[in-house]
């Protein structure tokens, strides 16, 4: 458990970061890979009802994720700058970065114009979203499980 300078790990941000990373990764899938689809599923639920409900739902999933990234760039600091858990964590903040600042906005006013009856023409920003999650949550699931498997190997 040494970083590429040769200090030493330290486990217990390891395991920290192992636990947020993989807790995140649970939050990713339930709400964008389980909750999302499902809702436009319900027969009784409106389009522009599913898309407020969304809306909401991502306004304040963002607001967790940021959390999430803060703990994760904390348990990163703490590991001693294990350049694999820098790297991951740099891209997940990076993909944060864009979803809150410029692809929620862009999808918010998509969603405005659908539910005041002007939908705009198709864009590539719920593809990118989308993407993003995706490779957010195989980086968060990698490293996650890096960390945790690090803390399993025995010094040498």
């Amino acid at each position: 458990m040494r970083d590429t300078e040769g200090e030493k790990a330290n486990p217990y941000a390891l395991a920290g970061y192992g636990l947020v990373a993989l807790f995140w990764l649970g939050m990713v899938c339930g709400v964008s890979f389980l909750a999302t689809p499902v809702k436009f599923q319900a027969q009784a639920l409106s389009l522009p009802v599913a898309l407020e409900v969304g809306n909401v739902t991502f306004a304040a999933f963002s607001r967790v994720e940021w959390g999430f990234a803060v703990l994760l760039m904390m348990a990163t600091v703490f590991a001693y700058r294990q350049r694999s858990l820098l790297a991951v964590t740099g891209i997940a903040v990076a993909i944060v970065l864009a979803q809150t600042f410029w692809l929620l906005p862009a999808l918010d006013a998509r969603v405005a114009a659908v539910i005041a009856g002007n939908p705009l023409p198709a864009s590539m920003h719920h593809f990118l979203y989308a993407g993003g999650e995706a490779v957010k949550a195989l980086l968060l699931a990698g490293a996650g499980l890096v960390a945790l498997a690090t803390l399993a190997r025995p010094e040498r």
